[in-house]
């Protein structure tokens, strides 16, 4: 998805050295502009904040929301917003991280761990643990922009935002015959006496039916 400074700019740090605060990266090579990993970060962080707040409000303070759909029909659905935006929180997570990002994921973000816990847990250095950390939510922080049809991203969208028309995608499944190798006749005279006297009983009994 295409990424714009008017977008960048509100969500970079100003101290960042890399994008000097304007949140676009361009690249010697390539003309596209790309959102700095400080950018990114930010919107990892608005999203990891809001499922915080989710997580820790009363149950009786969750509310169902009748929406409409577009459409010629102008069909009415009804969803809760919040617990559906905890699982698109962790199961988007699930899906993009590797098992090992995963963990840290895990221990960190989801179950409020410190760094000293999940390096004793995990088996890692302090050094390598931030690192990961830093690695996983600039990953995280576009995939939750750019995540379709709904995006994570920004999150008045995903609450009050318009309904869209996702279309399903039949595939069509042909029947497959398998093709089976010719099999090899072997003449009686190359078979053992054995295997003979068994072909020449299966040869009657098939002539006498």
């Amino acid at each position: 998805m295409e990424w714009t400074r008017s977008e960048t700019l509100g969500l970079s740090t100003h101290s960042c050295v890399l994008c000097n605060g304007l949140g676009l990266r361009v690249s010697e090579n390539c003309e596209d502009a790309a959102p700095c990993n400080c950018v990114l970060r930010n919107i990892f962080r608005a999203c990891y904040a809001r499922f915080c707040d989710i997580s820790k409000q009363e149950k009786f303070l969750s509310q169902a929301c009748l929406e409409a759909i577009q459409g010629r029909d102008g069909k009415r659905v009804w969803s809760r917003k919040d617990e559906e935006y905890v699982a698109d929180f962790t199961l988007v997570a699930r899906r993009s991280l590797s098992e090992a990002d995963y963990q840290i994921f895990k221990y960190h973000f989801l179950l409020g761990a410190d760094w000293k816990m999940c390096c004793g847990k995990l088996k890692m250095d302090r050094g390598n643990f931030f690192h990961s950390v830093n690695r996983i939510q600039s990953k995280l922080g576009r995939v939750y922009r750019d995540v379709e049809p709904y995006a994570l991203f920004p999150l008045s969208e995903y609450f009050h935002g318009e309904q869209k028309i996702v279309s399903s995608i039949r595939y069509t499944i042909e029947k497959v015959v398998p093709i089976r190798p010719p099999m090899r006749k072997v003449p009686p005279a190359a078979l053992p006496s054995g295997l003979r006297i068994v072909a020449s009983n299966s040869a009657r009994t098939k002539l006498a039916a």
